[in-house]
């Protein structure tokens, strides 16, 4: 949702005048346009004294054609002047390394490598090769680079953007703030400061931070996004849109960067509406498209496009890690690979337990997720109680946070949060209604159980629910729903433990009603499940006879008592 860029320029903005004559010169139009990033203007103005062979002053052309061009994101138009310049004798040797900060930008980082070495040693050199190895990961590169940095500010705001990128937000304000203090003037960099806040989660202090730099500057499409992005965090997609809204306005002013900024935005914080038409085109445009496509294919349940999105992202930053975790772990489920799990593990577990995430909601997520997929209960539930009043209507974490609490054997608090939830889709999951059942019925809610299985289509998943409780309401002296449970499964699977399961099941109901703790009409439910079982085994006689003997005694006690139905 972020991405740096320079300010707009309002298209209507009154230029700046000279007192002293009526018409500027086009060296003084350039300086102005440049001077108010407009660099459109300074390319168009450029491109038509280059093709039509005027002289801007004393200026060389193409350096400041290139320059403008790669400002304002057309990158490819200042490699192809760059070219142009360094195919010239004697041309400037710094235009290797300006050529390899284009090739920089378009992700082509060994090319950019390539192009740093060809130019002299200098700072800007340095900058880039130190840029170089952090996007690719070379740690040695990394360090030997990093040891010639200076204390000058350009220098010292690389190091500052390194550390953005690997996550260390707290070192890269210390640098800023170092640079406020020893140079004022430098406003922006509070918008470096709100950015990293924003990724620390500090949505207040971000917007406090960047209010400093919107006063004086307030048409700022880095800021104004940014304003949005905390709008969005801090209360909901609505509220982010309406702050865009001055970015949109601006839009035909704007750079294309941030016009692809905008679009993403928008799906975001539409709660992923048009996602798919807008944020494919930009994968490779604005970093976090690849992260937000690949949860809207998940919200869309499309587990292999979302893995095939993500497989080859080597994760960097805590989101990253965390969603291929999520990928991994869906995967590993439908696969039954335990190799996908694993890495889910890994990833859950170093996020989790690292410094600047274990103390956050979703760092203790993580650890909830890592010792839930090792059936580890209590300490899921040590987790998810920490952020419990944080989702108190999320029917995700009611649902897992009930399973949590089952699998702990405190089932009163599993009841109250399984029934909690409201999704349909998570609703029609098996794992859902087999721990919703379960929990009913050790709450000695057994009939709740049973109405729930009685409303489901007759299927493979309806049966599989079916001996778990049986089995429970055995477990738990519901002899009744027990019997009911073991009489539909010997009808569908005329299997032993089925069998002894009803026989069991039949004489539990008939204690209970004889010691009054069970209605008298459920032992005449039971009086024709047994009927029933007589006429089933008529061609085994030993398990008839066995089921005929508990009848005569039910209907012997049944006929002495004098009871009928009610």
């Amino acid at each position: 949702m972020l991405l740096t860029s320079g300010r707009v320029k309002r298209k209507n903005a009154t230029p700046t005048q000279k007192t002293n004559q009526t018409k500027a010169s086009v060296v003084d139009q350039l300086e102005e346009a440049l001077q108010a990033r407009d660099f459109s203007k300074a390319t168009t103005m450029l491109e038509f004294y280059k093709t039509t062979n005027q002289p801007v002053g004393d200026l060389s052309i193409n350096p400041w054609l290139a320059y403008s061009a790669f400002h304002m994101n057309d990158v490819g138009k200042a490699l192809d002047v760059y070219k142009e310049l360094l195919s010239l004798e004697n041309c400037d040797p710094m235009h290797h390394i300006h050529m390899g900060c284009c090739h920089f930008v378009n992700g082509s980082y060994k090319e950019a490598e390539e192009c740093a070495l060809k130019g002299p040693n200098c700072s800007l050199q340095t900058r880039l090769m130190f840029h170089i190895a952090q996007k690719l990961y070379d740690e040695d590169k990394l360090l030997i680079y990093h040891q010639k940095l200076k204390d000058t500010v350009e220098d010292q705001l690389s190091l500052a953007a390194v550390h953005y990128y690997r996550g260390h937000f707290q070192e890269a304000i210390d640098v800023y703030k170092r640079i406020l203090l020893e140079t004022r003037e430098y406003v922006a960099l509070n918008v470096y400061v709100a950015m990293c806040y924003y990724k620390m989660d500090y949505y207040d202090v971000s917007l406090e931070v960047l209010n400093v730099y919107l006063q004086t500057h307030s048409n700022s499409a880095t800021a104004i996004n940014l304003k949005a992005c905390n709008h969005y965090r801090l209360y909901n997609g609505k509220a982010a849109e309406g702050e865009l809204r001055v970015l949109i306005d601006l839009q035909r002013s704007t750079y294309n960067v941030e016009n692809d900024i905008v679009k993403h935005n928008l799906v975001v914080f539409r709660n992923g509406d048009d996602a798919l038409q807008a944020l494919l085109p930009l994968l490779n445009v604005v970093p976090e498209a690849r992260l937000n496509l690949v949860i809207y294919q998940l919200r869309h349940d499309q587990f292999e496009e979302a893995y095939e999105l993500i497989k080859d992202l080597e994760p960097v930053s805590s989101p990253e890690y965390i969603l291929k975790g999520v990928v991994n772990a869906l995967i590993g489920q439908k696969l039954e690979s335990e190799e996908h799990l694993k890495l889910t593990r890994e990833y859950f577990n170093l996020i989790g337990t690292a410094q600047s995430e274990c103390d956050t909601i979703p760092g203790r997520q993580c650890m909830a997720s890592y010792f839930f997929l090792h059936r580890d209960f209590p300490n899921v539930l040590l987790y998810l109680r920490s952020i419990k009043p944080y989702f108190l209507n999320d029917d995700t974490f009611l649902y897992l946070y009930g399973i949590a609490c089952a699998g702990t054997g405190n089932f009163a608090e599993a009841e109250e949060s399984l029934t909690a939830v409201r999704s349909e889709k998570v609703k029609a999951e098996f794992s859902y209604t087999s721990w919703l059942m379960r929990s009913h019925i050790m709450n000695k809610h057994a009939k709740r159980a049973w109405d729930i299985y009685l409303k489901m289509e007759t299927s493979a998943e309806s049966f599989n629910i079916l001996q778990p409780m049986a089995n429970d309401c055995y477990k738990v002296c519901a002899f009744y729903y027990a019997a009911k449970a073991f009489d539909v499964l010997e009808r569908l699977d005329n299997a032993p433990e089925y069998i002894e399961g009803k026989k069991g099941a039949c004489i539990g109901v008939f204690q209970q009603v004889f010691a009054n703790q069970e209605p008298v009409d459920s032992l005449f439910d039971v009086v024709k499940m047994l009927e029933s079982s007589v006429q089933q085994h008529a061609s085994e006689p030993q398990i008839a006879q066995q089921f005929e003997s508990i009848l005569k005694v039910i209907k012997d006690w049944l006929k002495e008592s004098k009871v009928r139905r009610k």
